[in-house]
């Protein structure tokens, strides 16, 4: 996976769509960012962050009793092991050091399912900086536990009441903030999405789990590469991550989207939060909601690299419905005794439909979150079925 061109564009996705205002400031990043990223001292403050705080490398775990019974050897690259339960914590470690060397003290952030604004307060707890972190009223319905979660570290939680009041309004929200406190804020955008040089650099900064689910790998299979990696995708920041470690391979990338946000399978170009790609849009060009039993995903929009990858044949991105979802997590839950996230669990819900046409390959998954956050909304769910 490469770099953007000189607009920031992969392909005909991405560029930077944003206010007068919001412009300096992502030049401003994007030259801070190209030079921390390139000064080895940085590097070595970061690797040791995420090696002595967040727990890397994360390990690679083979699904025996899965892998039996759905006849495709199963491999989960265990994001949800990470410190904070997510792959969430590798982007904002990145971006709140990068905050320190730009000398602002105040980080800015929205939130889904809650793992990135939890990941986001963590770090501001670690580091001395207010946060402020913007949350639609429904996932905040939903996600009590991380909301208690991110108020405990000390983040102040403000609610997106406009609109769908999931996470579109929450990014509407916090870069509104943006734009208004900009000389001491940072926004620590949490997927590969937003104006450049967010795509490029949240990938960058989570293409650590994707090196090191490569060389894992291949120590596992005898030097060989397994034939599918198969990732969730709503912004698609996990997805960038592990397809980063083996776009260069012939491994086959899948990216599974939520039928109800299915952007690249259902949508079409448009510009939303500072960027071009697929989009769910009317007939008029007005954004249409996402629906999701996953809060993390319920995003119209997908991360312009992703939507680029769709648009040369490098990747594919089926979806999956909740039901499947929900199947899938009880699945996991039963056979491995792994709760994921309801976010990768629509990962493993492709497999699992897919599973005849897989048998007999190697199929790794990227585990991108435990789900603790998520047993609450399960077990209401199932109660209501019974």
């Amino acid at each position: 996976m490469g770099d953007p061109d000189a607009t920031g564009r992969f392909g005909r996705f991405g560029g930077r769509f944003v206010p007068e205002t919001l412009m300096p400031a992502c030049i401003e990043l994007d030259a801070a960012f190209r030079d921390a990223w390139a000064d080895p001292t940085f590097r070595a403050e970061l690797d040791a962050l995420l090696r002595d705080y967040a727990g890397r490398p994360s390990p690679l775990t083979e699904c025996h009793r899965l892998s039996e019974e759905l006849g495709v050897r199963v491999l989960l690259k265990r994001e949800d092991l990470n410190h904070t339960g997510s792959h969430k914590i590798n982007n904002v470690l990145g971006q709140a050091l990068l905050t320190k060397r730009m000398g602002k003290t105040r980080l800015l952030a929205e939130t889904g399912a809650g793992q990135h604004g939890v990941a986001t307060a963590t770090a501001a707890a670690l580091m001395g900086f207010d946060c402020v972190v913007y949350m639609g009223e429904v996932d905040m319905e939903r996600q009590k536990l991380n909301v208690f979660r991110m108020r405990l570290l000390g983040a102040e939680v403000r609610p997106a009441s406009s609109d769908s009041r999931t996470l579109k309004d929450a990014v509407n929200e916090a870069m509104r903030d943006w734009v208004a406190t900009v000389e001491t804020s940072h926004y620590c955008l949490g997927s590969v999405m937003g104006p450049h040089p967010y795509p490029w650099m949240v990938r960058e900064l989570h293409r650590v789990l994707g090196d090191e689910a490569r060389e894992q790998c291949r120590a596992l299979l005898g030097g060989a590469d397994p034939d599918v990696v198969v990732a969730c995708v709503g912004g698609g920041s996990n997805a960038a991550g592990i397809f980063s470690g083996f776009a260069d391979t012939s491994a086959e990338l899948v990216g599974v989207e939520p039928a109800g946000g299915a952007a690249v399978g259902g949508g079409v170009p448009g510009v939303v939060h500072g960027m071009t790609s697929f989009l769910k849009q009317d007939e008029w060009g007005q954004v249409e909601e996402a629906q999701s039993i996953s809060a993390g995903l319920d995003y119209p929009g997908v991360g312009p690299e992703h939507a680029h990858l769709a648009d040369i044949g490098r990747a594919r991105y089926p979806n999956v419905t909740d039901q499947e979802v929900v199947d899938a997590f009880r699945t996991l839950t039963r056979t491995e005794g792994i709760i994921p996230a309801l976010e990768p669990a629509h990962a493993l819900a492709w497999v699992i439909r897919e599973a005849p046409a897989l048998a007999g390959r190697t199929v790794l998954i990227n585990l991108s979150g435990r789900g603790d956050k998520d047993v609450a909304q399960i077990m209401d769910l199932l109660e209501g079925e019974g």
